[in-house]
């Protein structure tokens, strides 16, 4: 089996898990319901919203997201221009939903994103509105802020601007929907010819990723889903038509980023290029698996070389961890900062396509657009600036610590019935250094096992890249602690 699942209510095990997770909330401090105060503000604002004025329903958008996605935040319609093309992108009109210093203002700042647990979300706005007036769905007139980005033939942009205006989704898309439309060449006429200039773009905005030097990392996705009543966890590559939809919001976080630059207002996702001392003690690793980063080679383009079926290169791909590090966001106002680079990106960048699930995003939009118009940066937007990047910081140490507490705890369930079985795993690094010494006493190394698709630590000082065979020694799901050693 490609992973491995337990029934709800049909097992201790289960019973464990649902009580674990369900316990997350009160651990972490997680926000709760909102306030009777917050909700009455959110129905009268939905009751008096009004459409803008620019009418672009006729275009057909569409929306390509998980499958059970309900806050759809993004929208696009592309088409050729001369011979070049022309990218749509709606992006859900957040700021008209959201009076400034109000209740829900307040409430969204101290929220900073939407934070994912399994079976479980707790939201940046209240479902009425994130799932609802705001959600960019199908077949429904809906506000949005509408990028217009026009490329080259080589995909490079010539030009961007945003403007808020009335967009139409005329479909909902899941991501294997979207491919499996997409390689049957079966998609409705409406927007074949958007999915068709969805690859056709997205490979030329990759290439053009590689040849700034733009790196990402590609390692299978660890996830967890509850399917048919089980929780399920897997690892799951990305589609090539998730890799060319990231391309077109890269492309649009690009465009945000320099139209703040150009107006000297704004703020930034910036990431600090990898120091000397980190990429040295890559390099030494890549050499020592047998898998050289050959000298002059930009980091993004040795990453593309490896590959996730291979064990060695899955270990180098979790080892780059170290190559991206410090990412945090930069506001400015009157003065463009001296760092306004996303090394991985390999560019000026910007968040601006996500509004329903991160706060910063309403900020972007609005700013963008004003500048954009030639109109006066709303001052709500400029004094929410500086305390911006703590917020944001706080929130996505947050959601980084909730996310792994709750892998870790479906992880110890998922194992929890094969107590002394034993595996085949992959070693994707030896124990942590202190110094320039490891304590024997706590050395343990990482591993990856397929199925269930695990990554825990196993006892011992293991060889990173090789295949081993462990035993699972001690299982503890209250403590999200799995304990191997090897076999």
């Amino acid at each position: 089996m490609p992973y491995s699942h337990i029934g709800v209510r049909r097992s201790a095990a289960q019973q464990s898990l649902a009580h674990a997770l369900a316990a997350l909330g009160d651990e972490f401090k997680l926000p709760g319901d909102f306030t009777p105060e917050v909700l009455a503000e959110v129905d009268a604002v939905i009751a008096g919203h009004e459409l803008p004025a620019p009418d672009l329903t006729a275009l057909p958008f569409i929306t390509i997201d998980p499958p059970t996605s309900q806050d759809l935040d993004q929208a696009m319609y592309l088409e050729r221009s001369g011979d070049g093309y022309a990218v749509h992108y709606a992006i859900a009109d957040v700021p008209s939903f959201v009076p400034a210093g109000g209740p829900l203002d307040s409430e969204t700042r101290r929220r900073g994103q939407t934070i994912y647990t399994p079976g479980q979300r707790i939201p940046l706005h209240p479902l009425p509105l994130s799932e609802g007036a705001a959600s960019l769905f199908a077949d429904d007139p809906r506000s949005a802020y509408v990028w217009e980005i026009h490329l080259a033939a080589d995909g490079s942009q010539t030009s961007a601007s945003v403007r808020r205006a009335t967009v139409r989704s005329v479909a909902k898309l899941g991501y294997e929907q979207a491919q499996d439309l997409f390689d049957a060449g079966t998609a409705p006429s409406e927007y074949a010819e958007t999915l068709a200039l969805l690859a056709e773009i997205g490979t030329k905005r990759i290439e053009l990723e590689r040849a700034r030097g733009g790196a990402s990392l590609n390692v299978p996705a660890q996830e967890v889903e509850f399917v048919d009543g089980r929780y399920v966890l897997d690892f799951r590559p990305s589609l090539p038509i998730e890799d060319w939809n990231a391309q077109i919001s890269l492309l649009t976080g690009m465009a945000a980023a320099q139209v703040m630059i150009d107006g000297k207002v704004g703020i930034l996702r910036t990431m600090p290029a990898p120091d000397e001392v980190s990429v040295a003690a890559y390099r030494m690793q890549t050499v020592a698996l047998g898998q050289p980063w050959a000298a002059g080679m930009a980091y993004g383009e040795y990453l593309r070389t490896l590959s996730a079926e291979d064990p060695k290169h899955l270990a180098l791909m979790h080892a780059a961890s170290t190559l991206f590090r410090g990412a945090g966001y930069t506001p400015f106002n009157g003065e463009v900062p001296e760092q306004v680079l996303q090394s991985a990106v390999a560019a000026p960048y910007a968040h601006t396509t996500a509004p329903l699930r991160r706060l910063v995003d309403r900020f972007v939009l609005a700013i963008c657009a004003a500048l954009c118009a030639g109109e006066e940066v709303p001052a709500w937007a400029v004094d929410a600036l500086e305390e911006l990047p703590d917020i944001m910081a706080a929130s996505n140490q947050l959601a980084g610590k909730v996310d792994k507490a709750a892998i870790d705890t479906v992880e110890a369930a998922l194992l929890s019935h094969q107590l002394g079985g034993e595996f085949n795993a992959v070693v994707l690094a030896g124990p942590k250094k202190n110094g320039h010494t490891t304590k024997a006493a706590a050395a343990r190394s990482s591993i990856q096992i397929a199925a269930p698709a695990v990554t825990a630590y196993c006892e011992g000082d293991l060889e990173p890249g090789t295949v081993v065979r462990v035993r699972l020694a001690a299982v503890d799901i209250a403590k999200r602690s799995v304990t191997f050693v090897p076999a």
